[in-house]
């Protein structure tokens, strides 16, 4: 158990009022069993590397997870605010939201589908996968010491198989019925705050869109055959009847695309990977977008081309009507440091290794690992802010700044050296121990997997 004062104990602190004494007690263990395991992230591992293999009374860690009343959405809150304040207390926030496929396998993982493995799958290669599928919503955020655009994640909802729902008499949640909830939480959490939701195309909907439009501001991709039409004319004076909600229909934008008459303008900035300036062809205009049976979403979509011929083209929108084409454009890029997040927590935090089998304990583990991610980034800038935070280099390889795994090891030695001397004798009779080896040892055991 936690016998040392650690920026990891003010941190959970904030915790306490989701647990009992004895159970916050367990949470904080697991919780550092959890960033200094190595492998697989079972309570079995973090009872290991917490000192407690031989507790007589194990089995009431496990119960943190699959019997402990707390509330994992209270926890998110927290988690939350938590984040805001450390990256963002003021300005607009911007979110993203995405799924997961968790692979997992057994009978007993009852609330588990086949989904295609966007990890393994590519345009001209469809795998198939037995899992859990997450939806997950994380604040992307610059991170100073980073120099990177960071998606912490804050609050992760498990979206059962259309086959579980089926066999227990439930209405099937979609992910997009899931996503507008999630958003709609965050608004209820942070009131006041502008709030920028990033989507991919399978969650840009109207239904979507029309329930969080009057809250939220969404920044999505766009397909390309999507029905456009005129704004509505403004209504006549004494008509009767409804509304109408569209005007004349607009070309497509793979019309526009081939269209010659499409003005088209030249911008050169950094909007990919590895900070490398390349220059794009953009339109824009305004939009309503509908189709029978869903609302009216007046929307600013962003056609992108490369002039070159190399990228694909693609559209983006906006419901900001004033937002800047590029605005857009820079916007929606941040939205794919979720991947990042992703394989970090899978390769680093053990995602897909833990072993709960009861539905109350696969419903709290993964999101309690993703928050760990986001846990990490915390205790993260606080040790930078003591000098703390250091960067792993080689004389073949010049690290300028950090990354998550120099987060996470900085992590782990703070947690070590807490532990290390909070049981130091002091009679000045300690053994000597190489510090050359020590360090060593450190660094190897901080950037295991």
């Amino acid at each position: 158990m936690c016998t040392s004062r650690s920026e990891l104990a003010d941190l959970f602190s904030a915790f306490r009022p989701l647990f009992t004494r004895p159970t916050y007690a367990r949470a904080q263990t697991l919780l550092e069993g959890a960033l200094l395991s190595l492998g697989c992230r079972t309570v079995a591992a973090a009872l290991r590397v917490s000192g407690l293999e031989d507790h007589p009374r194990f089995e009431s860690y496990h119960r943190v997870l699959s019997r402990a009343s707390w509330s994992a959405h209270q926890a998110s809150r927290i988690l939350l605010l938590l984040l805001v304040a450390a990256f963002a207390p003021t300005g607009t926030l911007l979110f993203v939201v995405d799924d997961m496929i968790e692979r997992r396998w057994g009978p007993r993982i009852k609330p588990r589908g086949i989904y295609r493995d966007p990890v393994r799958s590519s345009r001209g290669h469809f795998v198939k996968t037995s899992g859990l599928r997450w939806v997950c919503v994380m604040l992307v955020v610059q991170v100073p010491w980073s120099g990177r655009v960071w998606a912490l994640p804050v609050l992760s909802v498990l979206a059962p198989s259309q086959r579980y729902c089926a066999e227990r008499g439930r209405r099937h949640k979609t992910i997009v019925r899931c996503a507008r909830q999630m958003i709609l939480q965050l608004c209820r959490w942070l009131p006041g705050r502008q709030i920028t939701v990033l989507t991919d195309v399978g969650y840009a909907g109207q239904q979507l869109l029309s329930a969080v439009c009057p809250r939220v501001t969404v920044v999505g991709q766009l397909r390309l055959d999507s029905a456009l039409y005129d704004f509505p004319p403004p209504r006549t004076p004494g008509k009767r009847g409804p509304q109408r909600k569209k005007g004349d229909r607009q070309p497509s934008l793979k019309e526009r695309l081939l269209d010659p008459k499409t003005e088209w303008k030249r911008v050169r900035g950094t909007f990919w990977y590895g900070e490398r300036e390349v220059e794009l062809d953009i339109a824009t205009g305004l939009s309503v977008w509908y189709h029978a049976g869903a609302p009216a979403v007046r929307i600013r979509w962003v056609l992108v081309r490369d002039p070159h011929g190399k990228r694909e083209v693609r559209a983006y929108f906006s419901t900001d009507l004033s937002m800047d084409a590029v605005e857009i454009l820079r916007h929606y890029i941040r939205r794919w440091s979720v991947e990042v997040t992703f394989e970090e927590a899978r390769r680093h935090l053990g995602i897909e290794t833990q072993r709960q089998w009861s539905d109350l304990a696969i419903t709290r583990t993964t999101p309690c690992l993703l928050g760990v991610f986001s846990i990490t980034a915390l205790l993260a800038d606080r040790l930078q802010a003591r000098g703390l935070l250091r960067v792993r280099s080689a004389a073949w390889y010049e690290k300028p700044m950090p990354t998550f795994s120099d987060a996470l090891a900085s992590v782990r030695r703070h947690l070590w050296e807490a532990r290390n001397t909070s049981h130091s004798r002091s009679d000045g009779e300690d053994e000597v121990f190489p510090a050359p080896l020590f360090r060593c040892l450190i660094e190897t055991l901080a950037y295991a997997a």
